[in-house]
């Protein structure tokens, strides 16, 4: 076996793999023989069947696979031995063919093209300054919480006509564009929250009607989007392009929501460690619990920026005829290499950001041992336990099913990427400077979905 490497550029580079019989010989003569011992061949004994027989029906896929182990172990083992970073695997040059006689097989020559990862580097160090968002939780905010927390906990009382934030529960009827009763069309019962109401025609249009009354509205404008509307009709969303824009809405009940009392039991029912008996202690945990929300919420904008940051400013090249070639090649859907064009701009930006990733857990030493991740999902385990009120189990129980759960290939890729995030995040805070900026609550919201910092 000889492989010899010849680089066409810092990106691309062929090997060149010779076989000889001794590679693959006794390999496919063992693989024969136990066919041999196996084949059903018409008009030969099961076991007895010549040799040539055999290697005339099954020696050219037998020695296919063969020689395609050894080709593929022997790349792997050139790969690692001499610490190559190669991007996706290596695929059989196009314009080549095998050099060797199939039917009379001795010495074979196969060629193979890989793609290399680029050298590159971070410009992330103590000099790097970054904004640290926090929100600034005043008594609006504050107020505005309990105001939840109160409605959540509250009753709903009839009331004679529609309020500004009532809530209307009535029958929709479809109608036709003349206006009457649609045939066939869609009737369901549901509810509108005059809250979410915000068409101000609308608004005026419901607003003092009792029950009994009819108005004639288009669902778009009393729900909040697509899946909200579909189920307030009663319809799946793909089916929502065929229906009318105008709807009979009969009110049959019009209730207010009247907020559950600051009392004993209500403090109590929220908070029933006993901690807060007072409208001032449930205040002060408000905004500590608040706090704590915000700040999860400001580390992940933080690791947004410093992301996107480094994946703007890093420069890097990729060998792109080869890797748009392997993505066709290893693709599990129906794909077309126009396809591939048309989204190769994403797949590199997320192939970037991985490389930067693995460039920071290398030069700074950041490792995720195994005994970490079962700690971790132990963590996972019982953080879902105390959400329904449930006490964890005994610690051999709690890791078996830690153990269990990371035998699911794709919540242990999910729970690794978590890990990953967090020390990341821990890297960025520990490297960078951070500016902390205490903003409003509405300045926070626009800079969490990313329309401005």
């Amino acid at each position: 076996m000889d492989i010899v490497r010849e680089d066409i550029d810092a990106l691309n580079a062929v090997l060149r793999i010779k076989v000889g019989p001794e590679d693959y010989k006794d390999k496919v003569e063992k693989t024969l023989t136990d066919y041999r011992k196996k084949a059903n061949i018409p008009g030969f004994r099961k076991g007895k069947i010549p040799m040539g027989v055999i290697k005339k029906q099954y020696g050219r896929p037998v020695l296919a696979e063969e020689l395609n182990k050894v080709i593929n172990d022997s790349l792997y083992d050139f790969i690692n031995k001499n610490e190559l970073n190669i991007l996706g695997n290596p695929l059989p040059k196009e314009d080549e063919e095998v050099k060797g006689d199939w039917d009379n097989p001795s010495d074979f020559e196969f060629t193979y093209e890989i793609g290399l990862s680029p050298d590159f580097n971070l410009s992330l160090n103590a000099k790097s300054k970054y904004n640290y968002y926090k929100v600034k939780v005043d008594k609006k905010l504050v107020d505005q919480q309990i105001d939840d927390i109160r409605k959540r906990y509250g009753k709903l009382i009839p009331e004679e006509k529609v309020g500004e934030t009532d809530m209307i529960l009535g029958q929709f009827v479809e109608l036709d564009e003349s206006g009457a009763i649609k045939e066939g069309g869609i009737m369901n019962s549901s509810t509108i929250s005059m809250e979410f109401v915000e068409d101000k025609k609308v608004q005026k249009e419901l607003l003092g009607k009792k029950v009994g009354d009819v108005v004639v509205l288009d669902p778009a404008n009393v729900s909040k989007g697509e899946s909200d509307m579909a189920a307030m009709l009663g319809v799946k969303t793909e089916d929502l392009a065929g229906i009318s824009n105008k709807f009979n809405f009969t009110i049959n009940e019009v209730k207010s929501m009247e907020p559950a009392e600051l009392n004993e039991e209500f403090f109590q029912k929220i908070y029933p460690e006993g901690d807060v008996k007072t409208e001032a202690e449930m205040r002060a945990k408000v905004e500590e619990d608040l706090g704590k929300m915000f700040a999860q919420d400001s580390e992940r904008i933080l690791s947004r920026d410093v992301s996107e940051d480094l994946i703007e400013k890093t420069k890097m090249e990729f060998p792109d005829a080869f890797l748009k070639r392997w993505i066709l090649a290893s693709s599990n859907e129906d794909v077309t290499m126009e396809m591939i064009e048309g989204d190769y701009d994403n797949y590199t930006t997320g192939l970037k950001w991985q490389l930067i990733q693995n460039k920071i857990f290398k030069d700074n030493e950041i490792k995720i041992e195994s005994e970490e991740i079962i700690q971790f999902t132990k963590g996972l385990l019982v953080n879902q336990y105390a959400q329904y009120g449930l006490p964890a189990p005994e610690e051999a129980e709690l890791t078996a099913s830690a153990q269990k759960v990371l035998e699911n290939r794709d919540e242990a890729n999910r729970i690794y990427e978590m890990m990953s995030g967090d020390k990341l995040l821990k890297f960025f805070k520990e490297t960078v400077k951070l500016n902390e900026k205490e903003i409003s609550y509405d300045e926070f919201v626009k800079i969490a979905s990313g329309e401005k910092k």
